[in-house]
């Protein structure tokens, strides 16, 4: 246990410096969002199933709450964190900036020389110590490029962002589910790692509801 604690150390530390030596002047950063509030520790209500929305009787209202019920797993922090438009990662409930300093790059997966998996596995690291709170990980970790970003977005904003092939690397409906429901890159949502808040609910339930909100027509709150 401590070799992996000085491991785990070393790693934080190399990441920094490696970070510092790289970085370049940039662009002053976008209007942030409004930061969110409240512990990384508290567990969220669950997601609603499908049924609760049954008694909406107009499909283009069923549709919308159905979205908007998703919503709630779309605009967490968890997610809209990796969905950026000036390509820096965000961290945390109150997205700030990550730190230390950083860029998707053109491929979203790190500029030359530094990629996101000179610091960030395919699988959580544990937290070490008082200090060293664990570094996310993910076989497929990566940055989403501008054209899908989240950030400071409506959820109506990226509910037509998503139904636009142009803007969600050219996916149709089905595929688009098959994302939400399947992808383990979006399951890590569920499974941030200790001290983190995953997202309500489970991708199942997620799942469930992107797939009834496509068979009511896929109808999107106002922007």
């Amino acid at each position: 246990m401590r070799v992996l604690r000085v491991m785990l150390r070393a790693l934080s530390t190399a990441c920094v410096l490696l970070v510092g030596c790289k970085n370049a002047a940039r662009p002053p950063p976008p209007p942030e969002p409004a930061p969110r509030t409240g512990s990384e520790e508290a567990r969220l209500p669950p997601l609603r199933p499908v049924s609760d929305f049954s008694t909406i009787a107009d499909p283009q209202a069923r549709s919308i709450a159905l979205f908007t019920e998703a919503g709630r797993v779309i605009t967490h922090p968890r997610c809209t964190n990796c969905h950026p438009a000036d390509g820096v990662p965000r961290q945390g409930l109150e997205q700030r900036r990550h730190l230390p300093a950083v860029s998707g790059g053109e491929s979203g997966h790190g500029p030359p020389g530094l990629p996101c998996t000179a610091c960030h596995q395919a699988v959580n690291l544990p937290v070490v110590g008082e200090t060293l709170r664990g570094v996310p990980g993910n076989p497929k970790w990566a940055l989403a490029p501008a054209e899908m970003a989240w950030v400071g977005r409506s959820l109506g904003s990226i509910c037509a962002q998503l139904k636009d092939p142009a803007r969600n690397g050219g996916k149709d409906l089905a595929r688009l589910h098959h994302h939400m429901a399947e992808d383990v890159l979006v399951a890590w949502g569920w499974n941030p790692g200790p001290g983190l808040q995953a997202v309500p609910g489970t991708q199942r339930a997620f799942g469930e509801l992107i797939q009834a909100w496509i068979d009511t027509g896929a109808h999107c709150p106002e922007p």
